[in-house]
């Protein structure tokens, strides 16, 4: 019984005096795996969304996060006036804009309201 246990300690010190950095290398690898795969697409996604949001103007053409398709007819700091039918306008937060479908060349806008504004007098 004294040999069995002798050989036994020598095996397990053998294998665990070079274990201590190799324990950690499959959470290492887990941890950039789960990086690459889901937080850095995540963050990309979300830069897009804040860049998207911060450049609506008014004249452009949106889809809301509840699918409501629309023209912005006014932009304030964080609420957007957005025309979901003739005559029809609501108010909407910032970040529910979902996509922008078309946008309106800078120079155009302007015209458009314009001569909206216009037709309706």
């Amino acid at each position: 019984m004294n040999l069995a246990y002798a050989m036994g300690q020598g095996g397990i010190t053998g294998q665990g005096a070079g274990g201590g950095f190799t324990a950690f290398i499959p959470l290492i690898l887990m941890f950039v795996i789960f990086y690459f795969l889901l937080i850095r697409p995540q963050q990309k996604k979300s830069k897009d969304h804040r860049n998207m949001i911060s450049n609506v103007k008014k004249g452009d053409r949106i889809i809301t996060a509840g699918g409501i398709h629309g023209r912005i007819t006014g932009v304030e700091d964080n609420v957007l006036t957005v025309e979901i039918a003739e005559k029809v306008r609501v108010k909407l937060n910032r970040g529910n804009v979902g996509a922008v479908i078309q946008t309106t060349p800078q120079s155009q806008a302007p015209k458009d309201i314009k001569s909206e504004e216009k037709k309706s007098s």
